[in-house]
């Protein structure tokens, strides 16, 4: 008797062609935000946010993430030293850079309206199947979260930013977090007075996105992929 289950299928057509542009659209608009508006965020909305994060892909369905909701202006400015510790000594690492490093404004932790740490769970180690040989897929899976909660903060009109300059040891030790379990992201949440045209270390000309042919090759690396619209066929380089 064949018990193997059953797997529901949805519909394979494609969205139409104003779905379809609302999804390219908030690809596109997506900033890492730094400037807030305070306000807040209505409990239905963060409820969506964070089903939107949890309905990610993850390696073997490990779901490895778990998001800590920062409400008190005191843990929020115990967060905001911890990032400031580090901001410090990214700079001083920066060399050359570090004084211009520092005119940047690098996070909103006390402008904006919520504050979530993210964090890759413990036990994670009991999770084998398609992290035997790439045990970091844990942390791409958390990624694919916090991008999807991104995108559908960005349809929602409101602000995200990924800080990520901080010790994880120290927030782990704040926060409580439990032996094996590791903070990758506080997640600075809320209302904008707009969007940047682009992405702000751009505008800042601190770094500028390279071209798609530069990070696409045909069939191994360095190879042109000369289908590219507007791609030469030469290999690049």
């Amino acid at each position: 008797m064949n018990t193997a289950p059953t797997t529901p299928t949805v519909t394979a057509e494609p969205y139409s062609a104003a779905e379809r542009a609302a999804v390219y659209r908030a690809i596109d608009e997506r900033r890492d935000m730094r400037h807030f508006a305070g306000g807040s965020v209505a409990p239905e909305v963060l409820a969506r946010l964070l089903t939107a994060a949890h309905h990610a892909p993850s390696v073997g369905f490990m779901q490895p993430w778990r998001f800590i909701r920062v409400r008190s202006a005191e843990r929020r400015q115990q967060l905001h030293a911890l990032v400031l510790a580090e901001r410090a000594r990214t700079a001083a690492a920066l060399g050359a850079q570090g004084e211009r490093f520092l005119q940047l404004k690098v996070e909103g932790l006390l402008d904006a309206a919520e504050v979530f740490a993210v964090a890759l769970a413990d036990g994670r180690e009991a999770h084998v199947f398609g992290r035997r040989t790439l045990p970091e897929m844990d942390l791409a899976s958390v990624a694919c979260a916090i991008q999807n909660l991104w995108l559908a903060a960005r349809a929602e009109g409101l602000g995200l930013g990924w800080v990520s300059i901080f010790d994880p040891a120290e927030v782990g030790t704040l926060l409580g977090l439990p032996p094996g379990a590791r903070t990758v992201a506080l997640l600075c949440l809320g209302p904008v007075h707009g969007f940047y045209e682009a992405p702000m270390l751009q505008q800042e000309r601190w770094a500028q996105r390279a071209p798609l042919s530069a990070v696409v090759f045909d069939e191994g690396w360095g190879q042109g992929a000369d289908w590219l619209p507007g791609a030469s066929a030469a290999p690049a380089a």
